[in-house]
């Protein structure tokens, strides 16, 4: 057995605690599923088997598997299934272990709930509606999906800007982030924000009770500084060129002094960050030499003064970060109270509230032991994947569900437990959902500790099954050089054949002056560098299709190349890179599935049935009419559509319409849905014009079997409404508009065609061919810069020339 294999057999052992690395493509899933059979074969009852992964698809994957195997197990003559079992790593089993083998499918189909691999959300929420009551939820909750999230918060904060103007103006001037997606910050992070006081945010910024920006302006400007400026600006401007510079800025300078006069100061007088002593004073060192002379008994007085800026500044940036803290704070106290009252009243939890309401039910209630006694009679066995995407409390509701492992036999007689989780810190989606890469260490030391010395293996798997020796050699090569230290990859197939291609940097070209004046605004230059790399891009995919390279068909011999080979990762969907990248392989005629994700408002299927509707909720609207009448649903001509508009006079256009007589079919359509309109939820209404009227037909003929899933979407989103409101035609138009709404595509299925996704969205899929076309670092979208104190309150995070010592 190969080197491989046998360390999946020894970190798949049941008998025993273990805390595994395991490098992407190494066969983690299939380690998981191993130790779950491998404990149902000990005996363990599948109830008792806890294993929480990171997505519904990863739930579902392992899952599938296992019951196959299970399944499999079953039905496979004793000498396959001995051999099955030896290489599984239960070489030692007996006549009735074989028995309880078979048995095993049956047994974990028929358990109450099925068997427990679920995500983290998931055990939540199931954890919170047994024990609502003791969790302090309204039992029979619902779950809010984003979307629900996104309407119901910009509700909340329209309700708080009425009512409380003043709260909102405060932090909304802080920063350029918008408001909404300052309050969906301050929302997602509510479990740091608490309770909090000038003076303990006086405390954790190191300033002094009753210390104001009076007494630090005082503190500098002891008198005559008026007469001190002008001196200097005079001398400054007879001195060399570097001194002139610097004149103006004195000159400018007038009383009352404020806070902004010192922020000018310091910029002249104090070192920059950079220098060997950062924000210290320029004593001696400005103005030059010979201004200093020219200056006399005045430099004295400028050093002395650039001394006290000195001690000044720290004292004014606390200042100026307390009083943003304040209103940070005061907006986050009166946001995230209205926003759980508008949950509450609902009956609404989202998926935050669903992971700090397990954690406090299993670490801060009074009932929280007598809760864990009640769970601890059904989980022996917990298993933890993408550990290294765990969040901090994530971890704290992991943590206290294994409160008990290590204790000895317990309330579990003689019955053994374990942990088991599988990680990889490099492959951690930063910051994502909470994402505590660090935190695999820190939970390592734990567990560690509480189960006692030797007890918790640490192993790790380093082959890939999915790679070849070229590629994984770059990888190495690249985390060496910089990015986190060097790590090792083996190639299980030792001598596959790989390349990795590096193309020379296109860089940005300013577009040309004279364009054309009907272009639109935003239409990228053809010499935009987006534009030109998408270009080479499907030029190359195209020669390599047309040219019939070929690829390893893992059977020994080798097959052309098709579309479906080939899978481009971008870093973000709203970067002009991936339109670009999908434009540009339409157009050279590549089999291409799309985006991953469809925005449903952009899809052009969406908004044919959208300027229909809205025609049906009022057919004095001209323009969804007119598109309406374009679009594949209707198929009017652009020549019969201007006969119509040209010549209804002040008529609106339906009535023009209906006057005419060259469309009958078009108006059958129309008078049969204007007459439903009224009675008609908005889901039956939509299957009518797809079914009934062929709409569905009609915009596929048109538009491409892409269109299906966007229309498919849109009746989903249709049903959605009708679970949270009382269904009407214009209240669902005004509901949709209401926001983005995405859906996600299933890439797996995208057959021959080529996918075009984000890194983080082909988390777990493989493809022959990987193209990274977006590998520069373009800096990440602007977030709100909350910062939260350890043990302490969150504060507004200045930039890092405006940080007080005390944040640094």
């Amino acid at each position: 057995m190969n080197e491989a294999s046998l360390r999946q057999i020894e970190a798949a052992r049941p008998d025993r605690s273990t805390w595994l690395s395991a490098n992407a493509g190494s066969g983690k899933t299939r380690v998981l599923t191993d130790r779950v059979a491998r404990l149902l074969l000990k005996g363990t009852p599948p109830q008792n088997i806890l294993c929480l992964t990171y997505t519904k698809a990863a739930a579902s994957e392992m899952q599938n598997r296992l019951f196959r195997r299970l399944g499999d197990w079953a039905m496979k003559p004793d000498q396959e299934l001995r051999a099955t079992l030896t290489d599984l790593g239960e070489a030692a089993l007996d006549d009735d272990a074989f028995s309880a083998a078979r048995r095993l499918f049956a047994q974990a189909i028929e358990t109450p709930g099925g068997l427990r691999i679920q995500t983290i959300h998931s055990f939540c929420a199931v954890l919170l509606r047994r024990f609502p009551l003791e969790a302090g939820v309204t039992p029979g909750f619902e779950e809010m999906d984003d979307r629900a999230a996104e309407r119901l918060q910009a509700q909340c904060l329209e309700d708080l800007s009425a009512e409380e103007p003043e709260t909102v103006l405060a932090v909304a001037r802080l920063s350029g982030v918008p408001l909404e997606k300052l309050a969906a910050d301050i929302a997602g992070r509510r479990d740091d924000f608490r309770a909090v006081t000038e003076a303990d945010l006086r405390a954790y910024l190191d300033l002094p009770a009753g210390l104001e920006m009076e007494d630090v302006l005082k503190g500098v400007f002891l008198g005559g500084e008026a007469d001190l400026f002008a001196t200097v600006a005079d001398a400054l401007a007879a001195g060399s060129s570097a001194d002139k510079k610097a004149a103006p800025d004195f000159r400018d300078l007038t009383p009352p002094w404020n806070a902004g006069t010192l922020t000018v100061l310091e910029g002249i007088c104090l070192f920059g960050a950079k220098a060997a002593a950062p924000f210290g004073a320029k004593i001696g060192k400005f103005p030059t030499k010979a201004t200093q002379k020219a200056l006399g008994e005045s430099c004295a007085r400028l050093d002395d003064l650039m001394a006290r800026i000195e001690t000044a500044r720290p004292h004014r940036l606390a200042l100026a970060t307390l009083e943003k803290s304040l209103a940070l704070n005061r907006f986050a106290a009166a946001w995230l109270s209205r926003y759980a009252a508008a949950k509450a009243a609902r009956g609404w939890l989202d998926f935050d509230d669903l992971i700090l309401g397990a954690r406090d039910l299993l670490t801060g209630t009074d009932l929280a032991e007598w809760v864990l006694y009640r769970l601890d009679g059904g989980i022996d066995h917990i298993l933890v994947d993408e550990a290294q995407d765990t969040s901090p409390t994530q971890w704290k509701v992991v943590e206290a569900l294994s409160q008990q492992f290590g204790s000895g036999a317990g309330a579990r007689g003689e019955d053994w437990r374990s942990i088991f989780v599988v990680g990889d810190r490099k492959q951690s989606i930063y910051s994502f959902q909470g994402a505590d890469p660090e935190g695999i260490e820190r939970m390592h030391d734990h567990f560690a500790a509480r189960l006692g010395e030797g007890t918790l293996a640490q192993l790790e798997l380093q082959h890939s099954f999915r790679s070849s020796p070229a590629v994984l050699g770059a990888v190495d090569a690249v985390f060496a050089d910089g990015l986190g230290g060097p790590v090792r990859h083996l190639a299980f197939h030792e001598h596959a054949p790989g390349r990795v291609d590096l193309w020379p940097l296109i860089e940005q070209e300013d577009p040309p002056e004279d364009g054309n004046w009907e272009d639109p605004v935003d239409r990228p230059s053809p010499r935009d560098a987006s534009v030109r790399l998408a270009r080479d891009l499907a030029k190359t995919i195209r020669r390599m299709i047309d040219g019939h390279e070929t690829l390893p068909d893992g059977k020994g011999w080798r097959r052309a190349i098709h579309a479906g080979d080939i899978l481009i990762l971008v870093r973000g969907r709203q970067r002009s890179l991936f339109p670009e990248i999908i434009s540009a392989c339409k157009s050279a005629g590549i089999d291409i599935a799309g985006a991953d994700v469809l925005t449903l408002q952009s899809e052009l299927a969406v908004q044919d049935i959208l300027s229909l509707l809205r025609f049906l909720a009022l057919p004095e609207d001209d323009l969804a009419l007119a598109e309406a009448l374009r679009s594949p649903l209707l198929g009017v001509s652009e020549d019969q559509l201007y006969r119509l508009s040209s010549a209804r006079g002040a008529r609106y256009l339906w009535q023009s319409l209906r006057k005419s007589a060259e469309h009958p079919g078009v108006m059958e359509i129309l008078d049969d849905l204007l007459a439903e309109a009224d009675f008609l939820r908005p889901f039956e209404l939509l299957d009518r014009l797809l079914r009934r009227h062929r709409g569905r037909d009609r915009l596929l003929g048109r538009l491409g079997p892409e269109c299906l899933d966007a229309i498919d979407a849109l009746l989903a989103q249709a049903l959605a409404y009708e679970r949270l409101e009382v269904p009407s035609l214009t209240g669902f138009l005004a509901w949709f508009e209401t926001g983005e709404v995405k859906i996600k595509r299933q890439a797996e299925g995208s057959g021959g065609r080529l996918r075009v996704m984000t890194v983080h969205g082909a988390k777990g899929l493989e493809s022959p061919i990987v193209i990274l076309p977006d590998t520069l670092d373009g800096g990440q979208g602007k977030s709100a810069p909350l910062l939260s104190l350890p043990d302490g309150p969150v504060v507004w995070r200045p930039n890092e020339a405006e940080r007080p010592p005390s944040l640094s």
